[in-house]
């Protein structure tokens, strides 16, 4: 057993026990996937959503209910909706499903189970930007769904704006804001990483509002419910729900619906508590952070609470016989290999890190003040913030597994450096 500290192994409580949120999804394995369904569920949008004053109104509620991304930055939705606004061009709205994280699946799971509420808040922010198009831009794996129901809502005469549905690329960087448009634009998925912003001149120039999926299915129950139903969940800092996936060592692996500010060892409870005692948390993805699993268990799962970024919804339960430092080495690889090649950073930057975290998991490395200095100096250096989370990521491993990182250095692992935990496609980590 690794000899790094205390673990903790949380009690999972009993299925009947356990507090589950509804709002973005339906109760247990319950689909919204049907038009009929949805709106029995939801009920219909506004009928004034042409007109200033609600559009106004409708930014106004949407500042006062702190809604922000959860494709991963959470930045204020308000704000980049009064950008596009602020532009004398007709705008674009652009629904962002990629998920191009590996071990991610909660877009994909709301796109599938409630494909018509995000559809619906897609067509509110077009109608406060005042759009002329909406695209949605789908992981693979739901463009059937997605299809189905925006066929059925082009028959029933729903959205004022047309939405049109795109595949999203396969690439890890494939879901940053430009990247996005620039693969809509060019088929080319990579950021674009210079000024203007999209949101001043985006697909073919026009101004364009790039939003998560799950963002905009809070933005249709908002246009519905309004801020102060919104805020009823979650904390005064940051209120709401928001989807996690949950893998690694637990009884339930899948996507779950929380509420900001529940506690650690709950969020873990949801998917019936791990199976094995825990060293460490992965939180917030591959650009995310490596907690200690203690006292992190017992703090609010929430950016202020953790003191780290929620990112994408990740979190990983990291069982005390898998190698941390291998599983870095792993991580570091494919994102790596990953980058767009744009910038110094990624084109040199990235792979030397790489080298170094994988020497130091095989017990190679003599390097690791160099380590630790590469990973400050290609902080900001990038040409988007790619080199950015995988320094993050590494800097992180290099704290939380120090023990470990230290028996390395003599050459030898208490942990199973061949269990892997965390997914990377097939080809990802050459």
């Amino acid at each position: 057993m690794p000899t790094h500290g205390l673990v903790l192994q949380p009690r999972a409580l009993p299925r009947e026990e356990r507090v589950e949120v509804s709002r973005l999804l339906p109760d247990g394995t319950a689909n919204c996937a049907g038009l009929a369904d949805h709106l029995v569920r939801h009920g219909e949008l506004p009928p004034s959503r042409r007109s200033l004053a609600w559009r106004e109104t409708m930014t106004t509620e949407i500042e006062h209910a702190g809604l922000v991304g959860h494709g991963g930055a959470a930045f204020p939705t308000a704000k980049k909706l009064k950008a596009v606004i602020s532009q004398a061009s007709r705008a674009v709205v652009i629904a962002n499903g990629t998920e191009g994280e590996p071990a991610s699946e909660k877009d994909r799971t709301l796109l599938t189970r409630a494909p018509h509420l995000v559809l619906d808040g897609a067509s509110v922010a077009a109608d406060i930007v005042e759009a002329s198009e909406v695209l949605v831009v789908v992981h693979r794996d739901v463009r059937a769904a997605v299809d189905a129901a925006v066929d059925e809502r082009r028959s029933a005469e729903l959205d004022r704006v047309p939405l049109r549905v795109v595949t999203a690329a396969d690439r890890f960087v494939a879901g940053e804001a430009s990247a996005v448009v620039n693969w809509v634009a060019r088929a080319r998925p990579v950021p674009l990483g210079r000024p203007p912003r999209t949101s001043e001149r985006g697909l073919d120039g026009r101004p364009t509002l790039v939003q998560n999926v799950e963002t905009l299915a809070h933005l249709a129950l908002i246009a519905r419910h309004g801020a102060a139903w919104y805020r009823a969940l979650g904390t005064p800092d940051e209120p709401g729900s928001m989807l996690v996936t949950l893998l690694g060592a637990l009884e339930e692996p899948g996507v779950r619906e929380i509420e900001i500010g529940t506690s650690v060892a709950e969020v873990l409870a949801r998917a019936g508590g791990p199976t094995t005692p825990l060293q460490a948390l992965l939180v917030g993805g591959y650009f995310g952070s490596w907690l200690p699993a203690h006292p992190t268990l017992s703090l609010p799962f929430s950016a202020r609470g953790l003191g780290a970024g929620l990112g994408a919804g990740l979190v990983v339960a990291f069982p005390t016989d898998a190698c941390g430092v291998a599983e870095t080495a792993r991580l570091a690889r494919y994102l790596a290999c990953e980058s767009a090649g744009q910038c110094g950073p990624c084109l040199f930057g990235l792979p030397a890190i790489a080298d170094e975290v994988e020497k130091l998991a095989e017990g190679r490395s003599n390097r690791l003040g160099d380590l630790e200095r590469w990973l400050v100096e290609i902080e900001g250096r990038g040409a988007c913030s790619h080199p950015d989370g995988v320094a993050r990521l590494v800097s992180s491993a290099l704290r939380v597994f120090a023990v470990e990182v230290a028996e390395h250095l003599e050459g030898w692992c208490t942990g199973e450096g061949e269990r892997h935990v965390l997914p990377i496609p097939p080809g990802g980590s050459r």
